[in-house]
């Protein structure tokens, strides 16, 4: 959108006609109403965008069918033109065939043929009169009621020529001679009354009139979006006289934003547009009591009931005063709005209340996001590195892990997400026309999915619903459409709208990172193995919790399908998928356990204190969950959670890397970096699913045990040595082979507890000289290292038996380890 510049905001309001309440569809379900049908159509308006245009803003449903519309406003009009100071009488600008068309009404309540709307050419003859004013300087029909304006205007068919009968009728013949001959022939193209003579707008272009104006002004081409093939800054100028950038030290900085954004911080500084429009007496209430009917019959007919004028059409526009958002702001500096995108930059841009920014950025997430000078620094640093995008990809990254700002968050996700390209291109060389036979399925699943949400249940939203999803179907033909990828496709759906190319090429980039293979036809070894994973996972961080639903047979098949399909859309509203998606983007395919154990731990106590079908009920319609606090505890499982130890031999295949060293780099978890790590000699084997169903504790790979110790290697088979970086040991390891393999060569650190004689026959552990030292570890990564893969999961699942956390097996043991030179072997005793 365009800056605001000495534009302002206007609202106005309209009801849309009223459905009966006990009449149902053809599918059995209530009528969509109205204003939800405006309010989805009205989408598209936003888009269009052209600096001698007047944009619209925002489109808002209130009660009994308001709506109010928001758009840039300018005092000055037409109509000051004509020093006149009446509305525009809509009704004198309609033309012949939108007229002859009448008002369209369904009867029945059925669907029907709609008639076609007025078109361009319609928009010509409107054009035409508006010409015809200006030209002979005042207002036409002026003396006619409405109804004997249309049939005049219907008259002029049998006309020879428009401009003089409608100079006649007005007076203002002699007027219309004195024009321009290049005028006089604009104004007949613009009035011939049958469409089908008349030119359209691009014909009409072409008139000698306006090859002689449109000189005098600059060609306005659209700018190249963010994700498209074409250079952003291939029409890039700057201004002639450089110190007219920063001549004026008092400039308004805010006229400077884009209009949306000025609305959006306008709402948040405490705007009301209902209150705006009561103000002024456009929204006027009336005491219950005063609606009352005089009588009414058992059927519920009424009568006696006075017509309601506050429900007729007002068509003021009611100016919206910046005044408080201007003084909410009054404190941000001019640097505020341009700041600098050095990569050493804080996370937060300067200002003269840097410290109260500082501040509220370690309140909660909710309260940030209605921060009024904290989302404005937020949005115009974001806005500032999406259009460098993608040579600040890395930024993003790191500003997105602070939080990102939801007007932003369409196009963030994208960044995040990879998304680059010709995206338009590819999304509408797909076709989405023709019957495939997914249709059905597709039809019956998009009228329950979020249909609270007032965007997504109109027509419009389906429509859309219908096309992405389908485009994601036909373009992807080894896999399948499974009930919940309507779920999936809803947060890009809703973040872009009037995108749905953005749409489908976010939702592209999400289903591989995430559920590779998760729509394959015959998916369930692919659901398997990710249930067992996350399994693991429950009795690597909370054993006790993995024990109990262990024992009552309540395992993940019975609740979370749902959930990783959908990535949990199909379990929370959209608001708070927003909030879990924001980090989410930023882990790798393994983060979703983590989101899934921290669930469970907010339902802990409930779980622990129930059976199987108190369980059952639970799940089947979850309680409120805190998703800050999900997001939070997530996080820090991602962090305690072994790289390997979520390895999926059916998840996406890793991008090669040129590393050969066997080693691999220690990169940041939540980084632009943050993939699955690439496959190497010391990464996990495959083993078969049985296998992994048998072991309750994950399995690590010989690179993570290596990284965790903070062993280096100095050449191949060489002698380890420690990191000289000074910490708390990571964790513990526990080599269960007889003394004799152990003292041949271990690992640097490691504890040697024999299977054999580990633990009594009641299942306790042995004690020795290691079992206190085992007992001090509780609470970190223990990894359990033999050399028969049975006895170290048998190890592990006593320790978790006796709710000892992070317990893991080392995959191949002491095995994979040898050939890499690190294990040690006791000095001789003299």
């Amino acid at each position: 959108m365009f800056p605001l510049k000495d534009a302002e905001m206007g609202a106005f309001t309209f009801f849309a006609s009223a459905l009966p309440h006990d009449v149902c569809g053809s599918n059995g379900l209530p009528l969509t109403p109205n204003s939800i049908k405006i309010l989805g159509r009205f989408q598209i308006l936003k888009t269009i965008t052209h600096p001698r245009l007047c944009q619209y803003v925002d489109i808002s449903r209130g009660k009994h069918e308001r709506l109010v519309v928001v758009a840039e406003h300018c005092e000055r009009s037409l109509e000051d033109l004509l020093r006149e100071r009446k509305p525009v009488r809509y009704p004198s600008y309609l033309a012949p065939e939108v007229i002859a068309q009448g008002i369209f009404k369904t009867s029945d309540h059925v669907p029907s043929e709609k008639p076609l709307p007025s078109g361009p050419k319609s928009d010509v003859w409107s054009l035409g009169i508006i010409l015809f004013e200006l030209c002979v300087g005042r207002k036409l029909f002026q003396s006619l009621d409405i109804s004997e304006r249309l049939k005049f205007l219907l008259t002029l068919d049998c006309v020879d020529d428009s401009i003089i009968v409608l100079a006649e009728e007005h007076g203002c013949l002699d007027i219309i001679k004195e024009l321009p001959e290049n005028v006089i022939h604009l104004l007949k193209k613009c009035l011939t009354f049958h469409p089908s003579k008349r030119p359209t707008p691009d014909e009409l272009m072409q008139d000698k009139v306006f090859s002689e104006v449109s000189p005098l002004y600059t060609a306005f081409t659209k700018p190249a979006s963010l994700f498209s093939s074409s250079l952003r800054c291939a029409d890039l100028t700057l201004p002639e006289d450089i110190s007219q950038l920063c001549k004026d030290i008092n400039s308004d900085y805010l006229a400077e934003r884009s209009i949306e954004e000025v609305y959006y911080l306008w709402c948040l500084a405490g705007g009301d547009l209902e209150k705006e429009l009561v103000n002024k007496e456009i929204i006027r209430s009336k005491p219950p009591i005063c609606t009352l009917p005089n009588f009414l019959f058992e059927d519920g007919e009424s009568f006696g009931q006075g017509r309601d004028r506050s429900s007729l059409l007002d068509d003021t526009t009611v100016t919206l005063s910046l005044c408080q958002l201007r003084n909410r702001l009054k404190d941000v500096g001019g640097e505020a709005f341009y700041p600098l995108l050095e990569d050493d930059q804080s996370n937060l841009p300067h200002s003269n209340s840097n410290n109260e920014l500082s501040a509220a950025a370690t309140l909660p997430l909710i309260i940030r996001e209605r921060d009024t000078e904290y989302q404005l620094n937020r949005i115009i640093l974001f806005d500032r590195l999406l259009k460098a995008y993608p040579y600040k990809k890395n930024q993003i990254w790191k500003e997105a892990r602070v939080d990102i700002p939801p007007l932003m968050r369409g196009l963030t996700w994208a960044a995040l997400l990879g998304v680059e390209g010709a995206i338009h291109a590819k999304y509408d060389a797909i076709d989405k026309d023709t019957p495939i036979p997914t249709d059905r399925q597709i039809e019956v699943d998009i009228p329950r999915c979020h249909q609270y949400d007032e965007l997504l249940s109109s027509p419009e939203g389906h429509a859309k619903f219908r096309r992405v999803l389908k485009a994601w179907v036909v373009s992807h033909p080894d896999l399948v459409y499974w009930q919940g990828l309507d779920s999936l496709c809803a947060p890009f759906l809703y973040l872009n709208f009037n995108n749905e190319a953005l749409a489908y090429a976010c939702m592209s980039a999400f289903i591989p990172k995430y559920l590779y293979n998760f729509f394959l036809k015959d998916n369930s070894h692919v659901i398997q193995e990710y249930l067992t994973v996350f399994s693991q996972m429950i009795a690597f961080h909370d054993p006790e919790l993995s024990n109990h639903l262990n024992e009552i047979g309540f395992i993940p098949d019975l609740y979370a399908i749902p959930w990783f399909l959908t990535m949990f859309t199909h379990v929370f509203p959209l608001h708070k998928i927003f909030h879990l998606w924001d980090t989410l983007l930023l882990g790798n395919s393994s983060f979703p356990f983590c989101i899934g154990v921290a669930i469970l731990q907010q339902l802990r106590d409930r779980l622990l204190a129930n059976g199987f079908n108190e369980c059952i009920l639970l799940f089947s319609d979850l309680p409120e969950i805190d998703i800050e606090r999900c997001v939070r505890e997530s996080i820090n499982l991602f962090c305690w959670t072994p790289k390997s130890a979520t390895y999926r031999q059916h998840a996406q295949p890793p991008k090669s890397t040129s590393d050969s060293s066997g080693v691999r780099s220690s990169t940041p978890y939540f980084s632009t970096e943050c993939p699955d790590p690439p496959k190497t000699d010391l990464s996990r084997e495959s083993i078969p699913l049985n296998d992994l169903k048998s072991e309750v504790s994950p399995r690590i790979s010989a690179e993570d045990l290596i990284d965790l110790c903070e062993l280096t290697v100095t050449g191949h088979f060489k002698t380890p040595t420690k990191k000289t970086k000074s910490s708390k040991p990571k964790l513990l390891v526990v080599d269960i082979r007889n003394s004799e393999d152990f003292i041949r060569g271990h690992i640097s650190g490691s504890i040697n507890i024999p299977f054999s004689t580990a633990f009594t026959a009641e299942g306790e552990l042995t004690q020795g000289p290691y079992t206190a030292m085992l007992q001090s570890f509780k609470g970190k990564v223990i990894v359990i290292v033999g050399h028969v893969a049975k006895h170290t999961a048998e190890f592990a699942a006593h320790l978790v038996k006796m709710k000892y956390p992070r317990i893991c097996i080392l995959d191949g043991g002491i095995n994979k380890i040898k050939p890499t030179g690190l294990l040690t072997v006791p000095s001789p005793q003299i």
